[in-house]
């Protein structure tokens, strides 16, 4: 996805031959154009010509860095990518019939594999549990603070405390976040030391991923905490 200001000034724009002729992708039930990028590069690693979503608002970053754009799935599944949340790199694949065999590697570093799972709505998911009932937690690198839906934790009669932060999500949602102690978590087989997290009502669109419906959001404090690669060819999750 790129923003649709910034992909006109790469001379990026929706198909001029008429509105009956101009491509739509659907993305959390909203109809957004296709342009076509004549060559997207990353680092030193191109992508060739591909077609890009176009989106109307801005997308903010942590600090005073602008984002242009989010590199979705469709690039980073293609090219069995790897992303080390710790050390901030993402590895691309160039050659699609080499496998990479991450998994004899991360074990041997005392790492633990989770699956992954991907989606009807193109979303990956993990499972996880809470005092031993399952759930499903949606993995998102984008997300500042991992976060679960408040219903789900007020089940198990954990106690909540106001905080000053809110979450933003798409369609302009905005949420206030709770903070509530966590103490019997479990990501896979990944046993989660006792912690405080984000708790906040999550929206509908965000809830419901295809036919799963997710408890929380996977974000990259916790990622980068625990070290998490996410390896798209093996479609793992690892943490140490």
């Amino acid at each position: 996805m790129l923003d649709a200001g910034a992909a006109s000034s790469f001379g990026i724009k929706p198909s001029q031959r008429g509105p009956r002729y101009i491509r739509f992708s659907e993305i959390n039930g909203r109809e957004l154009p296709l342009g076509f990028a004549q060559n997207l590069t990353a680092g030193s690693m191109s992508f060739g010509s591909i077609l890009v979503t176009l989106c109307n608002s801005s997308y903010s970053s942590a600090g005073s860095a602008h984002v242009d754009g989010v590199l979705g799935l469709d690039i980073l599944s293609r090219y069995k990518a790897v992303i080390n949340c710790r050390t901030k790199l993402v590895f691309f694949n160039v050659y699609p019939a080499r496998q990479m065999q991450l998994t004899s590697a991360a074990s041997a570093e005392k790492f633990t594999r989770i699956p992954l799972r991907r989606e009807e709505s193109g979303a990956l998911t993990v499972p996880c549990s809470l005092d031993g009932q399952p759930a499903r937690l949606l993995v998102d690198t984008g997300a500042f603070i991992t976060t679960f839906h408040e219903p789900f934790i007020k089940s198990f009669g954990i106690p909540l405390k106001q905080t000053r932060v809110s979450a933003h999500f798409d369609r302009g949602t905005e949420r206030k976040i709770s903070a509530g102690e966590i103490t019997d978590l479990k990501i896979g087989d990944f046993k989660v030391p006792p912690a405080k997290f984000g708790i906040t009502a999550l929206p509908n669109f965000a809830l419901q991923q295809g036919s799963t419906r997710i408890s929380g959001i996977l974000g990259i404090d916790e990622l980068y905490k625990y070290h998490a690669m996410i390896d798209l060819d093996g479609m793992n999750l690892f943490l140490k």
